[in-house]
């Protein structure tokens, strides 16, 4: 068992979902590699942490099945596909039962951005913010998108701390 790996894959895992909400906040992309990388971690990191089989197996049916879910949003126009991938990929590392309190704060996250984006938006914030960079003109423009890689961060960030991952370990 090699535990004083975790934190510094946890580390990186924090890395790679801040990487992508900030991608996703700029460029309305989330790379593929992100969520590739996020999921290539996940094994090092459980092997590290000495996770049973079957407890490998419950992380990956739970990333399976958010990522069936992920795909539905995304086919009803809900998310992205880069969103959908890098919310399958943080969902693997969360397990059962964290995953649960990962989809709640990420969708209390996606509230407060919902809020804050509708707020941006409005005829009285607009001519203030179109004198800025080119991503927050794109963010302010009435009826675009969200990005919702920043509340999926969020969600992934608030929740693995308390993971069957890093559960145990003194950090």
């Amino acid at each position: 068992m090699l535990s004083f790996l975790v934190p510094a894959l946890a580390a990186a895992f924090a890395g790679l979902v801040l990487f992508g909400a900030i991608r996703d906040l700029i460029s309305y992309t989330i790379p593929n590699w992100i969520s590739l990388a996020i999921i290539g971690l996940f094994p090092v990191a459980a092997l590290s942490a000495g996770m049973s089989l079957p407890t490998v197996g419950l992380h990956l049916g739970i990333g399976v099945a958010v990522l069936v879910a992920a795909m539905a949003m995304f086919a009803l126009r809900w998310i992205g596909g880069g969103d959908a991938k890098m919310f399958a990929a943080a969902a693997l590392w969360m397990g059962w039962p964290m995953v649960v309190d990962f989809v709640l704060w990420t969708a209390i996250s996606g509230g407060v951005l919902a809020a804050a984006l509708m707020s941006l938006r409005q005829p009285a914030f607009r001519p203030m913010v179109l004198s800025g960079p080119p991503w927050l003109v794109k963010l302010s423009e009435p009826g675009g998108a969200a990005p919702y890689g920043v509340a999926i961060a969020v969600g992934a960030l608030a929740a693995l701390p308390q993971s069957p991952l890093l559960s145990g370990l003194a950090l």
